[in-house]
């Protein structure tokens, strides 16, 4: 699938949701596997501008995720879809803490 092309000012335009994730002791290359699992099927999704997931280089079972919707409303229907049912059913018992932070711009680029 070929990269995404935007501007600063399309980053700047959408649902922002960041999600910090602790993987439990021993989990953390399988939380790494169920997030590059969802890398695919949800940047297929229409209402998604970007699903990035990141690793700590320091602390490997801290995760971040950098999801950008097109809106609200694309962050609702990607929490339908049964690729995320499935991954969360498995993800959540793997961690020992999972914080789910939206934002929306305020700021002209």
């Amino acid at each position: 699938m070929p990269a995404p092309s935007f501007t600063a000012s399309d980053l700047n335009d959408g649902f922002v949701v960041a999600i910090d994730l602790v993987a439990k002791e021993g989990e953390a290359d399988a939380v790494a596997a169920l997030l590059d699992g969802l890398v695919a099927p949800t940047m297929a999704e229409p209402g998604v501008k970007l699903f990035l997931p990141y690793r700590s280089p320091s602390d490997p079972a801290r995760f971040f995720i950098f999801e950008l919707y097109v809106e609200e409303q694309g962050w609702a229907a990607h929490q339908e879809t049964a690729h995320f049912k499935e991954a969360i059913a498995d993800l959540v018992p793997r961690l020992s803490h999972r914080q789910r932070v939206p934002y929306v711009p305020f700021a002209a680029i």
